[in-house]
C-alpha cells in the first residue's frame, strides 16, 4: 500500500469515506498497490445514474454484501471507483463527480487533470453551503 500517497492536485491524499468504508484496502482512502488490479483510484460521489449504469455493467453497488463488509451504496455516498469504470461512465454520460483531494495521483496516468477538474464535485451541488 502507498501510505505516502498524493492526490491529483499534488498534495497528500485525503480520505474518501469511512461511512461507507471504502478503498481497495478498506481503509477509507483510494490507496493502491500491486494487489489492486482494478485500480480503485477515483474518489467519487455516486449518483443514481451512475449506480444504475454500474449495475447494468455487472457491478451492483447498491445491494449489501455483508460477507465483503459492504453495506451497499446510495446516491451521495463517496466511493473509490476503478479508474476504467469511471472512464466508461464518462463516455456514457453518467460519470459521477470526483473529490479531487481524495483521488489518487495515479489517476493522472489515465485521465488528464483538466478532465478531472471539469467533473470535480463542489459542495453546492448537493445543496450544502460552502464555507
Amino acid at each position: 500500500m502507498d501510505d505516502l500517497a498524493r492526490n491529483v492536485l499534488g498534495s497528500d491524499l485525503q480520505a474518501c469515506s469511512f461511512d461507507p468504508l471504502t478503498g481497495f484496502f478498506r481503509d477509507g482512502c483510494c490507496h493502491t498497490g500491486d494487489q489492486d488490479l482494478g485500480s480503485h483510484l477515483v474518489c467519487a460521489r455516486v449518483t443514481p445514474e451512475f449506480l444504475a449504469y454500474s449495475r447494468k455493467r455487472g457491478n451492483d453497488l447498491t445491494t449489501p454484501r455483508p460477507e465483503m463488509r459492504f453495506a451497499g451504496l446510495k446516491s451521495g455516498d463517496r466511493w473509490c471507483l476503478c479508474v476504467n469504470r469511471w472512464l466508461e461512465a464518462l463516455q456514457a454520460g453518467v460519470a459521477p463527480p470526483i473529490v479531487l483531494e481524495a483521488t489518487h495521483e495515479k489517476t493522472l496516468q489515465h485521465v488528464p487533470l483538466e478532465v478531472l477538474q471539469q467533473h470535480a464535485w463542489r459542495r453546492a451541488e448537493d445543496g450544502s453551503t460552502t464555507g
